[in-house]
């Protein structure tokens, strides 16, 4: 892939939305494509895929993350579907690398593909990767997936560790599917220096799947301090999702993100665009501005920038008022492979 990065007009101040929140993360995916079929997500035979022409180009992306970046984003992370299913993702990773202005470049991945990208990852400077896994038992998993993958995904965490690169675990908490697995999960962090992150479930499966609330965050701590008493509450950075626990004598430590309940959102600083190039200013919010269709018309870098400032003022404050907004109630069931996880 040809290197492209473009140059802009540093603009006077960084994305602010109407409450006052500077926007500085993107969750850019790349892909509505994935290699497994968890049960949360999408059916087993699969979704209707987008047709190659609906999803952005590498250009058109690099485009998109230099204007962010300009415009005050310091991170972004490389989403899906699965990232690695599309062809050529390390050039465009590399090509993100080296934009000036952004401080971190991360990914999430099931690692089916992900193993042998590992020394690669590392050297571009990727120093940190999410790895979804919901079990680590290998029935629960071909259950859960429809994929007999287990042991794979188990290899790219040992080579993401081996290459010094920074995991977290992030598990969808379901109840009567893997609620066996929380604590052989949280076991994980006495020996191995990672963060597990039990996640509650929300209701973008593509309407394929009964969500139950039954096990919350509060539900979920409370199952993990009974069998870990020594389980202590740790400070979490700025504009952190999950509360974060450590626990005495464990290298590791354990995150909890209410994504359902939502408890989190007051000091969020991210936005995502999905394969097609919508722009959502909030995972609940059906987004209202398409990058992509902006670019394809032949707008400069400034119009766009305006259009981009002017969409971030209609962040919605939280999750809540994103939800009120939808037009119609099956937009709320889209799978995080078409919205971007």
């Amino acid at each position: 892939m040809q290197s492209i990065l473009y140059k802009f007009e540093r603009m006077n101040e960084a994305l602010v939305d109407s409450f006052g929140r500077a926007i500085s993360y993107l969750r850019l995916a790349v892909t509505d494509r994935c290699n497994l079929r968890c049960t949360y997500c999408m059916p087993k035979e699969g979704l209707n895929w987008l047709p190659r022409k609906e999803l952005m180009t590498y250009e058109e992306m690099i485009r998109i993350c230099s204007l962010f970046i300009e415009m005050g984003v310091t991170k972004i992370r490389i989403t899906g579907g699965e990232p690695f299913v599309r062809r050529d993702l390390l050039p465009f990773l590399k090509t993100i690398s080296e934009i000036s202005g952004l401080q971190e470049l991360t990914l999430t991945t099931n690692g089916l593909l992900t193993r042998r990208f590992v020394p690669e990852l590392k050297q571009m400077g990727i120093r940190a990767v999410n790895l979804s896994l919901d079990t680590l038992d290998k029935n629960r998993f071909i259950q859960l997936t429809h994929r007999d993958e287990l042991g794979n995904v188990l290899k790219t965490l040992d080579a993401l560790l081996a290459h010094d690169i920074a995991v977290k675990i992030n598990t969808v908490v379901m109840e009567n599917q893997n609620i066996a697995d929380i604590v052989p999960l949280v076991a994980l962090t006495k020996s191995l220096p990672i963060r597990v992150r039990f996640i509650e479930e929300m209701p973008f499966h593509g309407g394929t799947h009964h969500i139950s609330l039954n096990w919350n965050y509060i539900r979920i701590f409370e199952h993990i301090q009974a069998h870990f008493p020594m389980l202590v509450k740790i400070p979490a950075p700025p504009h952190a999702t999950a509360d974060q626990y450590q626990i005495s004598g464990h290298q590791g430590d354990v995150g909890i993100i209410a994504a359902y309940t939502r408890s989190f959102c007051g000091a969020c600083n991210r936005i995502r665009i999905t394969p097609t190039g919508m722009l959502r200013t909030c995972l609940y919010e059906p987004g209202s501005l398409n990058i992509r269709d902006a670019l394809r018309t032949g707008r400069t870098n400034q119009e766009i920038q305006k259009i981009l400032t002017q969409a971030i003022l209609k962040k919605p404050q939280d999750g809540w008022q994103a939800q009120a907004m939808l037009s119609n109630q099956t937009q709320s069931h889209a799978s995080m492979a078409t919205i971007g996880g």
